[in-house]
């Protein structure tokens, strides 16, 4: 994808990676379609799409980016109390941590 790999390992985050590896395929699709449709062609001009066997192109080799998107879940009010409560815990330990840090001798003082 063209980026060192210094720069994979150590530098870029997994948001970072997600995103470009989500150009890279987004870039691939044409190809992928192209090939799809050369297939389609072959195989109808074998005479194995119809009839019975005869079906569109997305319906014979469907692409996932083709699947229509659903839509999201919404969480239950139990999750949303879990997940609050979850913070709340992170938050009080991340304030006690802290309170911690400052109280010990080898701590930096401002």
């Amino acid at each position: 994808m063209g980026f060192p790999r210094h720069e994979y390992l150590y530098e870029l985050t997994y948001c970072d990676l997600l995103l470009i590896t989500r150009g890279f395929q987004r870039r691939q699709r044409h190809g992928w379609e192209q090939a799809r449709l050369i297939a389609y062609h072959v195989r109808y001009c074998m005479g194995l799409s119809k009839g019975e066997n005869a079906k569109t192109l997305t319906e014979w080799l469907p692409f996932p980016w083709e699947h229509e998107q659903r839509e999201a879940e919404l969480p239950t009010e139990e999750e949303i109390k879990e997940m609050q409560a979850l913070m709340d815990n992170i938050n009080q330990q991340s304030h006690t941590d802290t309170s911690d840090d400052t109280s010990r001798s080898d701590a930096p003082h401002s």
